[in-house]
């Protein structure tokens, strides 16, 4: 039999006007696969061997592409959706019939035009389906280290958590909910440092420099900040963390640190009223 939603090889059984018909593999006629005219190689005959892709057409028949789709069955892929319905979404896979996500396999709401990291295999009716529940397919214990600058895409927000991230599309990452200082959104690809490596092999990330690294973006960011604001930024010392981050998207230890520095470069003072320009 024929494996859906992979790349194999298939003879050659009969030439027909629309195309030809690949043996399915149960030496039973009705079971033969078609392969259209447009995915032709010039000259073929009966008997060779082609390495093509088994999906299912619009009318849900197995038809044969040599196209190679963005994914094959048992595949993570980062895919755009292109429509979204009241059963589902579909994504563009580079194939001419999208990629079926049903409403079931959202783990959130997807949106149409924006990308998600989704995994692809076959439903009990033998469709190919792609779903956003991805962590069982995701691995730890990877070859990483602490202070390493990585790369991942947002598979799942959990408010009271964080920001759970495939880091390089195959490993397990966290962003904990402290570490998150700006909008992060499900699909969202992102770049981070990972901070701890847990016993369990997961990673715990962060988006910011290492302190002293980021110290001077802050200080920066600061700076720009008051100018801005006419010369005076109504937060001190004194600011809740709360405040912080909603003004400035860092922790306050992020923000005392970066205060102090420009304190001792005699840029700013701090009053009663918030930090002004010197």
């Amino acid at each position: 039999m024929v494996s859906i939603g992979k790349f194999q090889q298939l003879k050659i059984v009969k030439k027909v006007p629309m195309g030809v018909y690949l043996d399915g593999g149960t030496n039973d006629p009705k079971d033969y696969i078609l392969l259209p005219n447009n995915q032709l190689p010039s000259d073929v005959k009966e008997g060779e061997l082609l390495e093509v892709f088994i999906y299912r057409d619009s009318k849900d028949r197995l038809i044969a592409t040599r196209k190679k789709p963005l994914a094959e069955v048992g595949q993570l892929a980062y895919l755009k959706v292109v429509q979204t319905t009241k059963i589902g979404a579909f994504l563009d896979w580079g194939l001419e019939k999208d990629l079926f996500l049903p409403f079931k396999e959202q783990k959130y709401k997807v949106q149409t035009g924006r990308r998600y990291l989704v995994f692809v295999y076959v439903d009990k009716s033998g469709r190919i389906c792609a779903t956003t529940d991805i962590e069982k397919y995701l691995k730890t214990h990877g070859p990483y280290q602490k202070g390493n600058r990585v790369k991942g895409i947002v598979y799942l927000i959990k408010r009271d958590i964080g920001a759970f991230v495939a880091v390089d599309c195959q490993y397990i990452g966290l962003i904990p909910r402290n570490e998150i200082f700006y909008d992060i959104r499900n699909g969202d690809e992102i770049e981070a440092r990972i901070t701890e490596i847990r016993e369990d092999g997961k990673l715990n990330l962060s988006t910011r420099k290492i302190a002293y690294k980021q110290m001077h973006i802050d200080s920066e960011m600061i700076l720009e900040e008051i100018k801005e604001r006419g010369g005076l930024l109504p937060l001190n010392d004194k600011s809740s963390p709360e405040q912080i981050k909603y003004h400035l998207k860092m922790s306050k230890s992020a923000f005392k640190r970066a205060v102090g520095r420009l304190l001792k470069e005699k840029k700013i003072e701090q009053t009663k009223e918030g930090l002004r320009l010197k």
